[in-house]
């Protein structure tokens, strides 16, 4: 994990970048937040080679909304080396044209410090609303992975010219694709963790509950950027950092966003006591309750909506597997404790309450098995599109007040 002074420094760093971005009227339309590797001591494997070397990185995304040109951001937010990056293609899915070459200040082949972010030049590109991008990366140099997006239902694949290409899941270095969209577009940030990063909804098929929102918010030039990290929590690091420190670079400083939809807190109640954090002192009501403020207020503060959602039910997660230990009745009372206190805080723009959406009405502790994955703790295709059903779109695509 980054130290707080290294946060600091990035920090101005994006700053920057979103506010250049803001005034030309750019907008986020696909995002995947970074994350920093980790070793072989963690009780989930990374997933993707720990080194890269003269290989091409192809990812395919469903953009949310359209615009008459595009850029691609890449990061290298947790990096310890410069990040590499040789040529860099863009093109929409199924077109037999050729991909348009990408360029960073006028040329074709940058450097990324560690620690940093590089937003390419205006590609002149007209995309539509929900279009699919394919992007291929050429990576010439040596390039440990030590800043990526894990999971996120998505994949990748690595091709070096001399073997079969090579899959692996998540994403590499490629953090967001923004739009030049009209002066009045809007982003729309879901900041959350696995549940909001899709576990168990179908690969590689936009089947996430953000992705079931942009489709809702699309026809009206609201985009959707999705800053779920798998492990992600409110109050401190896990698999990435907490979402209070992650907050200002995935969220306010977004080019073009208005809103904010918050689902976090399962993996701080269920994290402690469990293989993914044994040793940990279980979190407190007031502890997740000072977060959330603290999350409210610095949305406010910059003129962004806060949304917050009701924790999902979770009896039996992860039980059978080498994970289970996230649930047990003492978890339980202070998930309802906390989605109690999110439906009265009054501190928020809207409240959409997941809980009901989702839980069994014969054991409501327990999710309805239509909607369940199977894991007891991520919904499937369907329970995430009913989640997106139940978001009231109307305060979304109202004016942000000044």
């Amino acid at each position: 994990m980054t130290t707080l002074r290294t946060s600091i420094a990035l920090l101005g760093l994006t700053l920057a970048l979103g506010n250049n971005a803001s005034a030309e009227t750019w907008a986020t339309s696909w995002y995947a937040a970074p994350q920093p590797g980790w070793d072989q001591h963690f009780v989930l494997p990374m997933n993707v080679p720990a080194l890269l070397e003269k290989q091409t990185v192809q990812e395919s995304l469903r953009l949310s909304t359209g615009g008459k040109r595009v850029r691609l951001v890449f990061s290298n937010r947790y990096g310890r080396d410069a990040l590499a990056l040789g040529e860099v293609r863009v093109g929409l899915a199924g077109q037999t044209a050729q991909p348009h070459v990408v360029r960073f200040s006028g040329k074709t082949a940058a450097t990324i410090a560690p620690g940093g972010s590089l937003v390419s030049d205006p590609v002149l590109l007209s995309v539509p609303a929900l279009a699919r991008l394919d992007v291929s990366t050429w990576l010439p140099a040596r390039t440990p992975v030590t800043s990526f997006h894990w999971g996120g239902q998505q994949t990748f694949r690595l091709i070096d010219g001399k073997n079969a290409p090579q899959r692996g899941e998540g994403r590499l270095f490629l953090s967001a694709v923004q739009v030049d969209a009209a002066p009045d577009a809007r982003t729309v940030v879901a900041l959350g963790d696995s549940i909001t990063d899709g576990n168990g909804s179908t690969p590689d098929a936009d089947r996430r509950w953000p992705d079931f929102l942009a489709k809702r918010l699309a026809p009206h030039g609201v985009a959707v950027a999705n800053a779920g990290i798998s492990g992600g929590r409110l109050l401190k690091d896990g698999m990435g950092e907490s979402a209070l420190a992650r907050f200002e670079q995935d969220v306010l400083s977004q080019p073009g966003v208005s809103d904010v939809i918050v689902l976090l807190g399962i993996n701080d109640i269920g994290w402690p006591g469990s293989p993914f954090a044994p040793g940990e002192q279980a979190v407190t009501l007031d502890e997740l309750r000072a977060g959330y403020q603290r999350l409210a207020k610095a949305a406010h503060a910059r003129g962004l909506r806060i949304t917050v959602g009701t924790l999902p039910p979770f009896e039996g997660a992860l039980e059978g597997t080498p994970f289970a230990g996230h649930y047990s009745p003492a978890k339980e009372r202070l998930r309802l404790q906390l989605n109690d206190w999110l439906r009265s805080a009054g501190l928020f723009d809207a409240v959409v309450d997941f809980d009901a959406v989702l839980r069994d009405p014969a054991r409501p502790q327990r999710m309805r098995t239509e909607f369940d994955s199977g894991d007891h703790l991520h919904p499937g295709d369907a329970g995430y599109r009913a989640m997106a059903e139940a978001i009231d779109i109307a305060p979304l695509l109202a004016k942000v007040r000044p």
